[in-house]
């Protein structure tokens, strides 16, 4: 997967400020595009489930660090260049083997796959100690081991679900519906990690790296079902499959970011005293997933007037109308600058 790049332009909704001002805006909006990126969350670590054997690793404690060790430095070495890598790997006198995979989610540029990746591994011995299979699923990655000879599971057993609370009434689960079928449509056209919307209904699907078109879109279709069984009329929910996973959510105000698994741009819009600047995100290369991110219109002025305001009324603690910090530190910053 390729860096990504970023270019803007520009368009006037109210005349165009003067250059001496139009600069300091365009800074500030690369500020908090940096602040709200979702590749600068640390929600890609978020540990989802882990599966841990009940066995043991046989042979030991010292022949399983190394057998890990040798794993686990392999895989990291091919984070940084692939999404998705299978291998074995054995201690330095030959013993016990061990085979292991990661896949990074199909958005993930290829920093964030190897820092995902890189944070994940150490994770199978303090979440699993020295069992014969482990298998970690981050938001960003997941990553298994299993010793060799480890009984196989069927790909569309169901291993962890979760499901959102409360329903989204109305033509909730008739849109949710249509986006399920738009989804197993994007997966069977041959992309592996596809996202698409429908109405306020944001869904997503990923098969194993090196799965079949065919098998992708059983596994897929597969796992529709049973979050359709599983979860019922919740308005979010996520499954993970032995060869797949799938994801759904439903937004009240509108799906706020929705992608497609064909390849493209990325477009983001940011306003600013009357001013857009509208970033293009994309991903170049052979092997790129093409993903869309869509955030809150910002208004800088706004920001800094509710500050005052809630300042005013709060002893002068502000309870900032709800913004974070980050966004209040870098619009006050502007604001002090152009004073």
């Amino acid at each position: 997967m390729g860096s990504l790049t970023a270019r803007y332009r520009h368009t006037s909704l109210t005349p165009f400020p003067s250059s001496t001002f139009a600069l300091p805006l365009l800074k500030l909006a690369l500020t908090v595009l940096a602040f709200l990126s979702p590749a600068a969350a640390g929600d890609l670590y978020n540990l989802v489930y882990k599966g841990c054997a009940n066995q043991s690793f046989p042979g030991g404690a010292a022949a399983y660090g190394q057998a890990l060790a040798a794993l686990s430095s392999s895989l990291t070495a091919r984070a940084a260049t692939s999404e998705f890598y299978k291998t074995t790997a054995s201690s330095a006198n030959g013993g016990q083997s061990l085979f292991g995979l990661f896949q990074c989610r199909g958005d993930l540029s290829s920093s964030d796959c190897s820092a995902c990746v890189s944070r994940l591994l150490p994770m199978w011995p303090s979440l699993c100690g020295y069992a014969a299979a482990a298998r970690v699923q981050l938001s960003g990655c997941y990553a298994l081991y299993q010793v060799s000879g480890f009984p196989q599971i069927s790909g569309t057993q169901m291993l962890y679900k979760t499901c959102g609370s409360g329903g989204g009434g109305g033509d909730f689960e008739v849109n949710r519906d249509t986006a399920f079928s738009q989804l197993q449509s994007g997966v069977a056209g041959g992309q592996g990690f596809y996202t698409t919307s429908y109405g306020s209904i944001y869904t997503m699907a990923q098969c194993e790296g090196d799965l079949s078109n065919g098998d992708c879109t059983d596994c897929v279709a597969q796992a529709v079902q049973k979050s359709e069984v599983e979860c019922g009329g919740a308005t979010s929910g996520q499954i993970y499959l032995d060869k797949c996973y799938i994801s759904y959510s439903y937004y009240a105000n509108g799906v706020t970011s929705a992608g497609s698994g064909g390849g493209g741009n990325g477009v983001l819009d940011v306003s600013f005293a009357g001013m857009v600047l509208t970033f293009y995100i994309s991903e170049e290369g052979d092997l790129c997933a093409w993903f869309q991110i869509k955030l809150m219109i910002v208004d800088c002025f706004s920001v800094i007037r509710a500050n005052r305001e809630d300042s005013g009324h709060s002893g002068g603690r502000g309870s900032r109308g709800g913004f974070s910090d980050h966004l209040l530190v870098v619009c006050q910053e502007f604001d002090e600058k152009e004073r």
